[in-house]
Formats: C-alpha cells, sequence, structure tokens
C-alpha cells in the first residue's frame, strides 16, 4: 500500500539521513519515478522533504523533524512474529513487510537505544546469500498473490482451493483445509487435510490459490512442529526410500547428513570414526550421496551399495591406468 511506502520512506530519511532516490527505490523495491512521485506526494502533506544537488546529493528531512506514524499494520506484526528467520519471512511472502516493521521498530526506540540498534544490525548477518564456496542459497519462487491467498485462508480458518501441480504431472484444482505453513531450508510447504486426510504440498507447486469463504474444517488448535514431525515420518517410510549403514570422518558428517533423508542411528566407533545409518530417496541418491565423499566414508551395508560402489571405482581406475587418450584424427 502507498501509505505504507510513504512511512518507511519518512523512516528510512529518519534514520539514515540524505539517501539518493536510487537508494530509496532499492530500498523500497519500486521505480525511481515512483520515489519522486512520493517525495512531491510528502512534501504536499506538509513533510519537511528537502532535496540536495550534486554528487553526493539526494533527499533529507529538514533537522528535528520527528513523525509518531510508527504503528505496524497486520503483515508488518506478522512479519516480526517470524522475524527469528528472515528467510523464514521471505518463505511466506512477508520479506518486504519485515524490512517495513523493522524501520518503525528502530524509529520507536530512543535516540540512544536506536543508535545501538543500528550499530548491531551491521554486526549481524543472518542466512546471507551465497555460503563459503559463493553457491547461491536462494528460496523458492512463489508468486505474491498466490503467498498472500494461502497465508489468508490459513490465518483465517477459511478453506483454500489451490491449482496444484505435482512433479511430473499436470496442474489441477482442489479444495483443502489448510492448517499452517512451514518452511524448511529456503522450501515453504502448506499442511493441509483434504476430504479428512492429511495432506503436504510444495508452495512452489502451487500455480494459483483462492481463499474462499466457507470456514475450514481443522481443530480450533494445533502443535505445528508435531504434525509436521509426523508427516515427515510418514514421507521418510514410504515410496522406494532405502535405508544404508555408513563409517563416516567426523568432518564430512554435515556433508553426508545434508543430503539424507533422515539419520536413523549414529555410533561413534572407537577410532573417532562415525557410524550412521541413514535414510536416502532410492538407490542411486544413496550411491551418488556416498561417493562424493571419496575415502573419507566407506559403506557398510547393504551389500548391492558395497558393490555399486566397487564396480564405479574400478571403472574409474581402468580410465586412468595407462596414459592420457588420443583425440581421433589427431596426430
Amino acid at each position: 500500500m502507498r501509505a505504507d511506502r510513504l512511512v518507511s520512506l519518512v523512516l528510512l530519511l529518519r534514520q539514515r539521513g540524505r539517501l539518493s532516490a536510487a537508494v530509496l527505490a532499492r530500498e523500497l523495491e519500486v521505480s525511481t519515478r515512483t520515489v519522486l512521485r512520493d517525495i512531491d506526494a510528502l512534501s504536499a502533506a506538509g513533510v519537511p522533504v528537502h532535496s540536495e544537488r550534486g554528487r553526493h546529493g539526494g533527499f533529507a528531512l529538514l533537522p528535528g523533524f520527528r513523525t509518531e506514524l510508527t504503528g505496524l499494520n497486520h503483515d508488518e506484526a506478522l512479519a516480526l512474529l517470524i522475524a527469528g528467520s528472515r528467510r523464514g519471512a521471505q518463505a511466506f511472502g512477508l520479506g518486504s513487510a519485515l524490512a517495513s516493521a523493522m524501520l518503525k521498530v528502530v524509529d520507536a526506540l530512543p535516540p540512544g537505544y536506536r543508535d545501538t540498534a543500528a550499530g548491531v544490525a551491521e554486526r549481524l548477518l543472518v542466512d546471507p546469500e551465497t555460503d563459503l564456496l559463493a553457491r547461491p542459497l536462494t528460496a523458492e519462487d512463489v508468486p505474491d498473490d498466490v503467498l498472500a491467498a494461502i497465508r489468508g485462508a490459513v490465518l483465517a480458518g477459511r478453506k483454500l482451493r489451490i491449482r496444484y501441480a505435482p512433479e511430473g504431472r499436470a496442474a489441477a484444482w482442489r479444495t483443502v483445509d489448510p492448517v499452517g505453513l512451514v518452511t524448511v531450508r529456503d522450501k515453504g510447504y502448506l499442511l493441509a487435510a483434504r476430504a479428512g486426510e492429511d495432506r503436504t504440498y510444495r508452495l512452489s507447486r502451487v500455480r494459483a490459490a483462492e481463499e474462499l469463504a466457507e470456514p475450514a474444517e481443522r481443530p480450533e488448535r494445533v502443535d505445528l512442529d508435531r504434525a509436521w514431525q509426523e508427516r515427515s515420518a510418514r514421507f521418510r517410510s514410504g515410496g522406494d526410500q532405502v535405508a544404508v549403514v555408513v563409517r563416516v570422518a567426523p568432518r564430512r558428517r554435515e556433508e553426508l547428513v545434508g543430503t539424507a533423508l533422515a539419520v536413523l542411528a549414529e555410533d561413534v566407533e572407537p577410532d573417532g570414526r562415525l557410524r550412521l545409518e541413514a535414510a536416502f530417496q532410492d538407490a542411486r541418491h544413496a550411491e551418488w550421496a556416498v561417493w562424493q565423499l571419496a575415502t573419507d566414508a566407506e559403506a557398510l551395508a547393504p551389500g548391492w551399495l558395497r558393490t555399486a560402489l566397487r564396480d564405479r571405482a574400478a571403472a574409474l581406475v581402468a580410465r586412468y591406468a595407462g596414459g592420457p587418450a588420443t583425440a581421433a584424427g589427431s596426430g
């Protein structure tokens, strides 16, 4: 909404001082033309915004100006409730609301505390866009209108109509009773019921969503953490999943665990290595995961996995046993 954006613009100028139109546009996620129109609107409303030309110019408020427009709207208050995870806010479509809400919270602090808060914010970074190997950590892209409809139905307790595309199948409409939203490793999920049966939907596979007027059929209270654990357990026990036993160097544990569906058991052996029983999606998944760790991991069971890894290693040895292969036609 434009009113919220105007408040955010004023708070940005109050907290950071002079800012260029380009910086304001980036912070507010709008065009520079929209920023200039908003500046004109603020000036017409009596907010003392003045411009400074030149290389280091921009827009600023007159010294001493203060506004009391710090009330949080619904989405901003909701964003603060999940602010422990910045990526959680992004996954549920509340990233911009969280940014706006935090501006208002900082502005409401006394001057001394406000300065301290700004300094703390500069020294804490949660979930950057890449890891140490520069691999991108990008959240799934879900349209804002889809997230808004799903979020609205979950919070209001109304039935939800979604156009959902399961992996490898065409999208189709279905009506569900939403229970809650969960984000795991930057992936968002809708927990719901359909015809009385538990269902879990990946948000990135929802092509469209409509909040209905009819009340959802669901319990008044829900233990979302327990519901997620139960559904995770059912998922791990179904399909073509396999369980394997692997001995792994402690320093490579997280790599193995990060690719597995679940760790079913874990022990420390006398030499310090770890013995893990882990579940994988299928045989190919298990073979790939252990192969990535080279000599830092050894598959102990089942036998077919040891055979597959031995054959793969033998093929690699055979490939490099002689000199480099001569390209056809060279010489």
